[in-house]
């Protein structure tokens, strides 16, 4: 055993020592290969009759008419151009390129190359269990803390639009969170339970629904079927917020299914304008569960309280939770960010400020923009209109553009609230990147920001909203390659069109001139060899 033990370790090097040899000699061995050709041609150069041949090839270019350049080179051009479209589109949709791809995937392990493991896998489960991938942590994906409600919110945007707000992969993630948050028991199930486990499955709503009907012919007090209706059955936020009434008088103990009712009647007061109801029935609901601040409940309050306009209490509530030891968010740096712009946006003027410079108040104002913009540099653009906002989805990846978009639905009246907020946001947030060290990965105040966003995004994000990318990826170069092939072509024909005997009489006289180049070098190999010999 003890010998056994100590040559395994001995092989996995040897392996290795001979790969790495063989990726060496690979370069050599192509060089030698390369050279035996030419020789080989060389020393057969009478029996192959090559002077022959190039005098044959000669007469043939000769023979060429002008229609023949201009097909070739248009046929050429066409081909280049069909393949730089497909690149883009590629390009645009996947964020690499086709070709590129293509050769790290099957010529690099040919060649001796190590596969990049880095893009496998890119998103945890949702009940928090680690998945064996990597850079899980880098991109775990959070439920909304402010998600609309289906039926009354984005059942009526589908019915307008004939769009799908939410995609799959985003109503898969939700049907998992409601069977591990209503249905983590899966030992003692009631058969009204197996059924509403069967229903968070289904993909179409109308099955859904079905099912939570018969959950409730079986038990009329079951409370998660109570929650699917008002989630997806009620067109309208009074019939949600009736539904949840009834499906909290059922909830007995269940700690889960209370949290979650009481939150979602809590969102139902703030939509119909009871703000300060809303508000109070937060505060009981972070008060009576204090450790379930993993749901982000604050985040809830916030919003609310900068509707009331009740900035002290947004303070109190930043200075809880806006710590150092606590995960951030965009709400909590962008609301830090408005609280600190507000108080100087009123009376703030670039041209002003540039000749006698930042006051205290406006340079706390810009670091904290600095440090909002530097958490999620995709917000801005939706809080200064520079792109056009959708609903937001159910699930966001923080730092990531489904987070920007969550964040602005809902706060952009807010910052509009704020005199001169915007303004002071629209001169100071493009100065974050000056800050932010080189190479844009490296992070400044948080840390670096992750590479696996936009992958993340995409799935999150439904396919006619463009995805916002940080940092930009340059264009690949076989894109930039061919797009120059596909103008290079592209003008020889037209230059071959226009000018077809001014273009024939250059490509004669070069295929001439390459011919007797070659002639000459092969005439002088043999008179060397005549004379050694």
């Amino acid at each position: 055993m003890a010998d056994s033990s100590g040559r395994n370790p001995q092989s996995p090097g040897f392996t290795e020592k001979l790969k790495s040899w063989l990726c060496w000699s690979w370069t050599y061995i192509c060089a030698l290969w390369f050279a035996m050709v030419l020789t080989m041609v060389y020393v057969l150069r009478s029996p192959l009759k090559l002077q022959e041949t190039v005098n044959a090839a000669s007469v043939f270019l000769n023979t060429l008419t002008p229609k023949f350049y201009v097909a070739l080179t248009g046929t050429s051009s066409l081909i280049s151009g069909l393949i730089l479209i497909f690149e883009w589109w590629y390009f645009r949709k996947y964020g690499t390129s086709f070709i590129e791809q293509v050769s790290v995937s099957h010529l690099r392990p040919l060649l001796g190359g190590v596969e990049n493991s880095s893009s496998v896998g890119l998103f945890s489960s949702v009940n928090g269990d680690t998945e064996p991938r990597t850079n899980v942590a880098e991109c775990k994906v959070w439920r909304n803390p402010l998600n609309l409600f289906r039926g009354a919110e984005y059942s009526r945007y589908t019915w307008v639009t004939g769009k799908e707000p939410l995609t799959y992969y985003d109503m898969n993630l939700s049907a998992q969170d409601h069977q591990t948050f209503f249905l983590g028991d899966t030992q003692q199930l009631r058969p009204e339970d197996s059924v509403m486990q069967k229903a968070w499955r289904e993909r179409n709503p109308q099955a859904r629904i079905r099912a939570a009907y018969q959950a409730i012919e079986l038990n009329r007090e079951c409370a998660a079927a109570y929650v699917l209706l008002a989630e997806e059955e009620a067109t309208t936020i009074t019939e949600a917020e009736r539904l949840f009434k009834q499906a909290l008088k059922s909830a007995g103990k269940d700690t889960n299914l209370v949290v979650y009712i009481k939150r979602r009647l809590a969102m139902c007061a703030r939509k119909l304008g009871r703000i300060k109801e809303a508000v109070k029935m937060m505060r009981d609901l972070m008060k009576e569960f204090p450790l379930l601040g993993m749901l982000n409940i604050h985040e809830n309050l916030l919003e609310a309280l900068l509707e009331l306009q009740a900035y002290a209490d947004v303070q109190a509530v930043l200075a809880k939770y806006d710590d150092i030891s606590l995960p951030k968010s965009a709400t909590i740096c962008y609301t830090s960010a408005l609280l600190k712009a507000r108080a100087v946006s009123d009376k703030f003027s670039p041209e002003a400020a540039s000749r006698r410079g930042l006051s205290t108040a406006e340079m706390n104002a810009v670091e904290a923009i600095h440090r909002a913009v530097e958490f999620n540099p995709h917000v801005p653009k939706y809080l200064l209109e520079m792109k056009s906002l959708i609903l937001p989805p159910e699930h966001i990846l923080k730092r990531g553009d489904s987070e920007a978009v969550a964040y602005a639905f809902f706060h952009l009246q807010h910052w509009k609230r704020a005199e001169g907020a915007l303004n002071l946001l629209h001169c100071t947030w493009e100065g974050t990147f000056r800050i932010i060290p080189y190479p844009l990965e490296k992070g400044h105040l948080f840390y670096p920001y992750p590479g696996c966003t936009e992958t993340a995004d995409r799935e999150l994000l439904p396919s006619f909203h463009e995805v916002s990318v940080y940092p930009k990826k340059e264009l690949p170069f076989f894109i930039l390659f061919t797009a120059g092939l596909c103008s290079f072509c592209a003008m020889l024909a037209m230059l071959t069109h226009q000018f077809p005997e001014l273009m024939g009489v250059f490509v004669k006289a070069d295929g001439h001139a390459f011919l007797i180049d070659f002639l000459m070098s092969t005439s002088a190999h043999s008179g060397h060899g005549h004379t050694s010999v």
